[in-house]
């Protein structure tokens, strides 16, 4: 469905993205990235509103920019809040369907129809600016599905959603992502995780992981981890860490001994029945975090340069 090769977004001497290749297959993605990673440039190449610099992107079988049969079967919602409030919702998502081509009458229809399923029937008659900003959410999402796309692009749909509207919105993308495809982009992993969909993660414009959640927890095993360990005798206990596989370094300072592992789960096991076979005594020792949201925190030190 989505298909870039080395492709490279420049706005000056700035990097948006850098030199990504990634395929991307019918159904739900997440795209997870800390804020200023380049996911907004990352979607802006796939919705066809920039051209790269160097590379190539195509979606559906072809380049999107300016390409008006690719354009009308993507839906976008971006991250950016509507900026004319004086303006209605009903108004804003007519103009949306317009622009995909449809009619003036079949174009009101499909953005009532549209509102109705984002929960805004009641206020599509009212101006912008006497909404919030989740119902101003629900509006975007309102014209980025009116047009009835093949593919649904999402740019931090969450912000400004109370927790009911996170989980109606979570249930409303299951059941889009059931006949169609769409991708999330996200800072906070755990809402893309909720969502069971296959996750890229970028930073600093670069694609660094890509495949499920299983396939990106399984990184980890090929990245050194940290275990970090409280002791009486810290010296001594480097010491004896050194002696056992798969140690790759060891820091000591004051009572604390940080030991750099690519077996940190089986470094613990043998590290504390060496410790008490000496003599030494451990009060508190500890493997990373294995979770995914672990794994996430170690890619973004490791981009950062905070691992080695």
């Amino acid at each position: 469905m989505i298909s870039l090769d080395h492709a490279t977004k420049l706005y000056g001497t700035v990097i948006g993205v850098n030199d990504v290749t990634v395929d991307m297959a019918v159904g739900m993605h997440g795209l997870v990235g800390p804020n200023g990673a380049g996911k907004t440039t990352f979607l802006g190449l796939v919705t066809g509103q920039l051209r790269p610099t160097l590379g190539r992107v195509r979606v559906f079988g072809e380049a999107p920019f300016g390409n008006p049969r690719v354009l009308r079967r993507i839906g976008y919602c971006p991250v950016a809040d509507l900026l004319d409030r004086t303006t209605t919702p009903l108004h804003w998502v007519t103009y949306l369907v317009r622009l995909a081509g449809f009619g003036g009458r079949e174009a009101a229809t499909r953005a009532e129809r549209a509102l109705d399923r984002m929960g805004l029937a009641a206020a599509a008659r009212r101006p912008l600016f006497t909404l919030s900003k989740g119902m101003r959410q629900r509006a975007k999402l309102a014209g980025a599905i009116a047009h009835d796309p093949d593919l649904l692009v999402l740019d931090e749909p969450f912000n400004g959603l109370d927790p009911i509207g996170r989980h109606e919105l979570v249930e409303f993308v299951r059941s889009w992502s059931s006949s169609r495809s769409l991708i999330v982009a996200s800072h906070l992993l755990h809402e893309v995780e909720s969502l069971d969909a296959g996750l890229a993660v970028i930073l600093g414009g670069r694609l660094v992981a890509s495949g499920t959640a299983a396939e990106i927890r399984g990184l980890i095993d090929t990245l050194p981890g940290e275990v970090r360990v409280r002791c009486a005798e810290p010296r001594r206990f480097a010491e004896l860490a050194c002696r056992l596989e798969g140690v790759a370094g060891v820091r000591v300072s004051d009572d604390l001994v940080v030991v750099t592992t690519r077996r940190p789960v089986a470094f613990v096991e043998e590290a504390t029945t060496l410790a008490f076979e000496s003599g030494v005594r451990l009060r508190e020792i500890a493997a990373a975090d294995r979770s995914l949201e672990g794994v996430f925190g170690h890619l973004v030190r490791l981009h950062r340069g905070a691992v080695t």
